[in-house]
């Protein structure tokens, strides 16, 4: 069993050389950004967390064990794992960076996502 490499980033940053697969994974497109500019392969918006998660978080982390929780579960559903494996399927093994707009990628979908990649096939 293999663990994927998988790196989470701002979508703002500009891409490292090293970087393969590059992901935006917000429901939302990112403020500010161009459609015809962005420095990544794909918009992958089907994988980020429910509109009702995303409210109810708000990114106050005080509930990010919560919100934590609550994303797995979606992504332990159907829909979910078969979303999850797109994106393993997409990468075709080489590293993957996740990109969100959030400013604190720590608290965000993108490093819970980040976790549920990593775990061995």
């Amino acid at each position: 069993m293999t663990q994927q490499t998988v790196h989470v980033r701002r979508v703002y940053d500009e891409a490292d050389a090293g970087e393969s697969v590059r992901l935006l994974v917000d429901r939302v497109w990112p403020r500010g950004m161009r459609k015809d500019t962005g420095a990544f392969d794909e918009w992958v918006k089907d994988v980020a967390p429910s509109a009702e998660l995303r409210t109810w978080y708000a990114h106050e982390v005080r509930r990010f064990a919560e919100f934590r929780r609550r994303y797995r579960a979606e992504l332990d559903t159907p829909v979910g794992r078969r979303n999850v494996q797109e994106l393993r399927d997409r990468s075709e093994g080489r590293p993957l960076t996740l990109l969100t707009a959030t400013r604190d990628v720590e608290h965000s979908h993108a490093a819970v996502l980040a976790e549920v990649l990593r775990r061995a096939r």
